[in-house]
């Protein structure tokens, strides 16, 4: 009797271990990538799989934008399955050093500090700082950053826009950050603020849904916003040590163009939903 019992244990030990290399290879061939699925252009969510979505991981809706153009390519070029998660903004980050997942492409600006935690990988989009304000607004007619002088802004939490950016403005009157993209535009469109900073994809998707707000760009002008290169490199955040992946996501970013990028922007802000 003890023999048998030795011998369905081992059998069930067998089974178990088939099964987990099973699940480990399975894993292995998924991309899991992880992004707001709320901020377009660059990602967001929708009920179908129109123009290519992708599924969102626990839930019955789709992620599509910029950012997922993206995941396909570099899911398809490693041969892999993608696997789209959705997870607030300040969670991106953790859910790359703690392994949850694999990567983040998100509109994450390369700047020091996070590299600090994570890799980043070289720039999959380069991303110009601008102003959005309403059209019959004080400083629709501004053309430089002391022209918005003692205005009441704010911008998304977490960025650089409201940490970098907005105390450049003279005497700005800055409220609190809002958690997200879309809640930034809908301060301003309800006319809780006189102006929001962001990046020119997120503006060109603003005014291409509400029709009332002007897109204000100082760049290359004396009286544009200072940032350095990395505040407005963006690229795809990958776990620290993390060579291989690393490295096979620069090959793949290797072979697009800057004309590539734009390209895949365009489509990006053509088929964004048209609520947030």
């Amino acid at each position: 009797m003890t023999k048998k019992i030795i011998a369905l244990v081992l059998a069930m030990v067998m089974c178990l271990g088939f099964a987990g290399c099973g699940a480990a290879e399975e894993n292995e061939n998924v991309l899991r990538v992880a992004m707001e699925c709320a901020y377009a252009p660059y990602n967001w969510s929708q009920a179908d799989d129109s123009n290519g979505a992708v599924p969102i991981a626990g839930t019955n809706n789709y992620a599509y934008g910029y950012d997922v153009m993206m995941a396909k390519l570099i899911a398809e070029s490693l041969g892999k399955e993608l696997e789209i998660v959705k997870l607030d903004w300040d969670g991106l980050v953790p859910a790359v050093m703690s392994g949850d997942v694999d990567m983040v492409i998100a509109g994450q600006s390369i700047t020091a500090e996070r590299l600090e935690k994570v890799d980043f990988s070289d720039p999959y989009y380069y991303a110009s700082i601008v102003t959005l304000t309403k059209a019959d607004s004080k400083y629709a007619s501004a053309a430089s950053v002391a022209d918005l002088a003692g205005a009441t802004c704010t911008s998304q939490l977490g960025t650089i826009w409201y940490d970098i950016c907005l105390p450049q403005i003279p005497e700005a009157n800055i409220l609190t950050a809002q958690e997200s993209a879309p809640a930034m535009l809908v301060a301003l469109n309800s006319g809780a603020v006189d102006l929001v900073v962001t990046d020119m994809p997120t503006a060109m998707a603003a005014v291409e849904v509400y029709k009332d707000m002007v897109l204000l760009d100082f760049t290359g002008t004396a009286g544009e916003f200072e940032v350095s290169d990395e505040e407005i490199n963006l690229g795809i955040s990958i776990q620290k040590g993390n060579t291989e992946l690393l490295e096979a996501v620069n090959a793949v970013l290797a072979t697009l163009t800057v004309e590539d990028y734009e390209a895949m922007m365009a489509e990006a802000i053509a088929v964004q939903p048209l609520s947030e």
